[in-house]
């Protein structure tokens, strides 16, 4: 399995758009092949950053991902919102059991 976790800081002002789009390609995200998880998630210590959680089933899923058309329409939207790069970081992990 792949995680991968997205922190990125728009203006305060900009940061509803920036939910909007990527609340608006989730529903497209969550149906690809291999994706476990696509969450969003507003911070609650400012109003200017974002964190999204991604799952996917192997870095094949993923990397089909990155060059879908849903990824590329987020960036376009949202990386001219962006005021500071944005930080993406990627683990391997393995899933020791779902507890319900």
């Amino acid at each position: 399995m792949l995680i991968a976790i997205l922190d990125f800081r728009t203006a305060a002002a900009d940061r509803d758009a920036a939910l909007a789009q990527l609340d608006g390609e989730s529903a497209g995200v969550r149906a690809m092949a291999g994706n476990v998880a696509f969450r969003v998630y507003a911070s609650r210590a400012d109003e200017s950053t974002i964190t999204v959680v991604h799952e996917w089933a192997d870095e094949e899923s993923f990397a089909r991902y990155l060059a879908s058309e849903a990824f590329a329409r987020s960036g376009e939207v949202i990386r001219p919102m962006m005021t500071a790069p944005p930080v993406s970081r990627r683990f391997h992990a393995e899933l020791l059991e779902t507890v319900a």
